[in-house]
């Protein structure tokens, strides 16, 4: 069946690609933390966030996406990136650019469940887990007044002890508020869903063409790509007998009542001041009314402490997309 552009542009945001390249920034500023090109210890959360915050930058870059960057006459560029998201599971790549989410900012932090639910893994009431974001705008546009869709990408380490080298994988998902851009002013204003809306609007014609290319792609390595699943966070840390109960939506939105850093580029708004934080609500949902309202459930909050802008945020952190799987259980 033919993809809509619609679907198209969905499938863009959603993917949040990257390509291999044999460049390396140039604006990193101060003493970088020496750590070497592959990190030998990629699942222990403090190495992976001495990488991403090794090369700040001196300037905000204002990288632009485009439809060229997806394939050259003799190799589909962005055909081998989407096999190679799907699969590879590494925290920490060699340089490489992101095609549909170039300009971010990172955070660390502390996922902590803290309601009652029926979810395994780290979803269980009383999980606290390490965790990473990178806070992002699909395609180009940064700064407030601009269509901007937001994203938010979480990697979990299964563990509050920041030198631990853990056996599992992280857990790794992805959300979006509006896969069309909104002119929300600020990126706390918005809430984030790993099945998000999506609105027609001069954005999503503009970037129709780059669009479709990426839409054929990941139609071609993966299914009911309009859904980010999140059963590998409820996998992580589950006993070898446990059942696996996944939420089927999850949506994260900053909490109300926080000091709000007034920015005209949302990477500003992450900000923080020594001592200071910046939290997010957990909440799920497994099940929605006749007229498609979910049915959310707060469960929990993320903490972050800690925020950088810098190179190997954009270019060497790497967020594996979870492949859509049929065998998934959700919550009755």
């Amino acid at each position: 069946m033919k993809t809509t552009l619609l679907t198209a542009f969905l499938l863009l945001s959603f993917l949040g690609c990257n390509t291999s390249s044999h460049g390396q920034p140039t604006y990193a500023e101060g003493e970088s933390v020496e750590i070497e090109k592959k990190i030998e210890t990629p699942k222990q959360f403090q190495a992976v966030w001495d990488r991403v915050k090794s090369d700040p930058y001196t300037k905000l870059p204002q990288d632009e996406v485009s439809y060229f960057k997806l394939f050259t006459f003799a190799k589909d560029i962005i055909f081998e990136d989407a096999s190679r998201t799907l699969s590879e599971h590494s925290d920490i790549r060699d340089y490489f650019e992101k095609l549909a989410h170039p300009n971010g900012v990172c955070s660390r932090g502390i996922w902590k469940i803290e309601q009652e639910n029926p979810y395994s893994g780290y979803f269980k009431q009383g999980s606290e887990a390490l965790i990473i974001i990178r806070a992002s705008s699909a395609m180009s546009n940064t700064k407030r007044g601009e269509i901007r869709a937001f994203g938010f990408a979480g990697k979990l380490f299964p563990t509050i002890d920041a030198t631990k080298i853990n056996e599992q994988n992280s857990a790794n998902f992805f959300v979006i508020d509006d896969l069309g851009g909104t002119d929300a002013e600020y990126f706390s204003d918005v809430a984030l869903t790993n099945e998000p809306p999506i609105s027609t609007n001069s954005e999503v014609l503009k970037y129709a063409a780059y669009a479709l290319k990426v839409a054929d792609t990941f139609d071609a390595v993966d299914s009911h790509s309009t859904l980010r699943q999140l059963y590998e966070i409820s996998e992580l840390g589950a006993d070898a007998n446990e059942s696996i109960i996944t939420p089927k939506w999850m949506q994260i939105q900053a909490q109300a009542g926080q000091r709000r850093v007034d920015a005209e580029d949302f990477r500003d708004e992450f900000k923080l001041a020594r001592g200071e934080a910046l939290v997010f609500d957990i909440s799920v949902a497994s099940k929605e009314s006749a007229e498609g309202v979910k049915e959310w459930q707060k469960i929990g909050t993320i903490t972050l402490d800690a925020s950088v802008a810098s190179a190997s945020c954009d270019h060497r952190l790497h967020f594996h997309h979870p492949k859509f799987r049929d065998d998934v259980l959700y919550a009755d």
